[in-house]
């Protein structure tokens, strides 16, 4: 029962506008810019300078990278209008420090407002996906997804 409602959770945040596959960028920089502007297009920020802010000062507490290719940033700020969750499949493995010195192919960038109900709704989906991205078969599949329906199913059929 509890997975059903992780997956019912997921599905929820797992919104076609803000993921995108593919994505050719050279570092950090290229991926947060690319989803800053999903996020703001769609919403989620009212202003995606800002909100690279936020992420950049998160970026300076620790490494987001979580090991197997993949990252988990996120930006705490008051632009955010609505919590989300943007996802980008890198085209190439970029540069990114994490816990076993892998780069990243796959960046789950979480837009958390800056209130109390925005920080605890941040833990809960943050728990969701770190769990879902602990199986190395969910990564590979999100590695290997060329489109928005591929990333889903990737996070919601394990």
């Amino acid at each position: 029962m509890a997975e059903t409602m992780d997956t019912a959770a997921l599905a929820e945040v797992l919104d076609p506008r803000i993921i995108v596959t593919g994505l050719e960028a050279k570092g950090k920089e290229d991926v947060f810019r690319d989803l800053a502007d999903r996020l703001e297009a769609a919403r989620y920020v009212a202003d995606a300078d800002s909100f690279i802010d936020a992420i950049h000062e998160r970026e300076q507490q620790g490494a987001t990278g979580i090991g197997g290719y993949v990252a988990i940033p996120h930006g705490r700020s008051d632009t955010v209008k609505r919590n989300g969750v943007a996802v980008a499949v890198l085209k190439d493995e970029i540069p990114w420090e994490s816990l076993d010195d892998t780069g990243a192919k796959v960046v789950v960038l979480f837009a958390v407002g800056s209130d109390d109900e925005g920080s605890k709704r941040h833990l809960q989906l943050l728990s969701l996906f770190a769990r879902r991205l602990a199986k190395a078969d969910v990564v590979k599949s999100l590695i290997a997804a060329t489109d928005v329906d591929q990333v889903k199913a990737a996070l919601l059929n394990d």
